[in-house]
């Protein structure tokens, strides 16, 4: 049995040293040391020996189980370290090379950037933002905002119409159009119908017309302003656009209001700011100025007095059209954008052409 007990320890060793695996050398382990190994059983089976035999045969089985749990040790910890080294050898880092530029995380895009400069510009002013629907009733886009049936607006070829039913929505009575909304002013209506006068917000958002060339596109951002207080007046309103055309394009601005005409405002008026690219019309080294045409002057946004009509819709939320007064305004958040920074061709801000996108 002592020569037995000697081949199955040389046996080990060799297997042991030849092992390059660490699934390998647990194999081995279970081999020669497991619970049915066969030095497990010598070792069981001491007391089944003569007396004479038990010490010599169970000192030679301790001793060489002892020995191949060492080896085993030991060739794990050479395996796991010439595993470790290759690993470390082939992801080494070479640290004479040059740097690797981090990945730009990106930025907000011109027309957000604009959006957001408009935002906080009427917020120090005191007004509020609040949103609303795109898909939005008839009632509110046209009708409430004094918008007579055969108004051009409402045409098929100016407008995109919704089936009602396929958006399981039960339209207001009256005509049962369903509209994508072609500017934000329904919010007029909505907001007066929900609180009373005095009343300041803006309304920023996506807005839907039949239109596409070089200053239109299907969609694009609009926001709408309104202010209710009693006693406001269109100087009220001129003082505030005075303030957003200084605070947007710079000191020295100066502001226009020409007559003009929208269905939910009397008076109405079209807003000029003073060209911030020449002096009047002519550029400081001579000729005339292309953004302005020469005339020194751009058009930025419509506006007016809101209409007693339209109060008339909401007259039962405390808004009397013979009292009630406030002013409303509406901009193309890509006019200002293209104004302010030179934008040739309105559908630059949706090509997504990262030449564009990385100027702002």
């Amino acid at each position: 049995m002592l020569n037995e007990i000697e081949n199955l320890r040389a046996e080990a060793v060799e297997a042991i040293g030849s092992a390059d695996d660490p699934k390998q050398l647990e194999e081995l382990r279970i081999t020669y040391l497991g619970r049915n190994s066969r030095l497990t059983e010598i070792l069981r089976g001491i007391g089944s020996l003569d007396p004479a035999d038990r010490g010599p045969v169970g000192s030679t089985a301790n001793k060489a189980r002892q020995e191949i749990e060492t080896l085993l040790n030991s060739r794990k910890e050479a395996v796991e370290a010439a595993a470790l080294n290759e690993s470390l050898a082939a992801g080494a880092l070479d640290v004479t090379l040059p740097g690797r530029r981090a990945v730009d995380p990106g930025h907000l895009h011109i027309l957000t950037q604009t959006r957001r400069e408009i935002e906080d510009i009427f917020i120090g002013l005191g007004y509020g933002v609040i949103e609303g629907p795109e898909i939005e009733h008839d009632h509110y886009n046209f009708t409430a905002l004094n918008h007579p049936p055969d108004h051009p607006a409402r045409m098929l070829q100016d407008t995109f119409y919704v089936d009602p039913e396929s958006l399981h929505i039960q339209p207001p009575p009256g005509p049962r159009d369903v509209v994508l909304r072609t500017h934000t002013s329904p919010m007029q209506v909505r907001t007066m119908e929900s609180r009373p006068s005095p009343i300041f917000i803006i309304v920023p958002g996506r807005v839907y017309r039949r239109d596409s060339d070089a200053t239109h596109t299907p969609m694009f951002h609009q926001i709408e302003g309104l202010a209710l207080a009693p006693g406001i007046t269109l100087a009220d309103l001129r003082g505030t656009l005075l303030e957003f055309a200084t605070a947007i394009f710079g000191e020295g601005r100066e502001t226009r209001l020409r007559p003009h005409y929208f269905p939910f405002t009397e008076p109405s008026v079209e807003v000029d700011v003073s060209c911030f690219k020449c002096d009047r019309g002519t550029l400081p080294e001579g000729g005339r100025c292309p953004l302005c045409k020469g005339t020194g002057w751009l058009e930025i946004l419509g506006a007016g007095m809101v209409d007693p009509n339209v109060f008339g819709w909401v007259q039962a939320h405390d808004h009397d059209p013979a009292t009630s007064q406030g002013f409303a305004f509406g901009m193309g958040i890509e006019r200002i954008a293209m104004l302010k920074h030179g934008v040739p061709d309105l559908r630059l801000f949706y090509e997504n052409d990262i030449r564009f996108l990385e100027q702002f």
